[in-house]
């Protein structure tokens, strides 16, 4: 049986469960091949409950830890109106092939319409062909403003070692 629940900050087993789940992803070569730090590990769930604007979202497989999607409201000046960004969303290869992801997308896409949100955006590494199939399952594709501008790209600039 699957579960999919937003995450109460303050219940501790979703906090560590949340944190498992995120370790693991980024063990994971497509999360970057290495584990997060241990200040990552201790401090994460505390602040994302600081945060007003975060929300979590896991999936269980009868009872145990399966996928999870950690998402942030911003805002959409084009729309003049909130979004959702899926900033991190995985599947442990355990439970991969059973459609959790799906579930997932269902869950945030729930919250993301009650908080009146025009669209969910992620990111999605070129080279995750599972991902990116998942995603546009669900709906997701590709954007440009016009024919011709090109499609949007991620860009980052690290401001600190992590």
């Amino acid at each position: 049986m699957v579960e999919v629940q937003k995450v109460d900050y303050q219940d501790a087993q979703q906090g560590a469960d949340l944190v498992a789940l995120l370790s693991a992803y980024a063990c994971d070569p497509m999360g970057g091949g290495e584990d997060i730090s241990e200040h990552v590990k201790l401090t994460l769930v505390k602040e994302l409950a600081s945060r007003p604007y975060a929300f979590s979202v896991l999936a269980y497989v009868d009872g145990k830890p399966a996928g999870f999607a950690n998402c942030f409201e911003a805002f959409s000046t084009f729309a003049a109106q909130p979004l959702v960004n899926i900033h991190d969303l995985a599947v442990v290869p355990d439970y991969r092939g059973q459609q959790i992801s799906q579930l997932l997308l269902d869950e945030v896409e729930a919250i993301a319409r009650k908080k009146g949100c025009c669209k969910i955006t992620l990111e999605v590494l070129s080279k995750n062909g599972p991902a990116k199939n998942a995603y546009q399952k669900f709906g997701f594709e590709a954007y440009q403003l016009q024919d011709g501008a090109g499609e949007a790209l991620f860009w980052q600039k690290s401001l600190k070692e992590f």
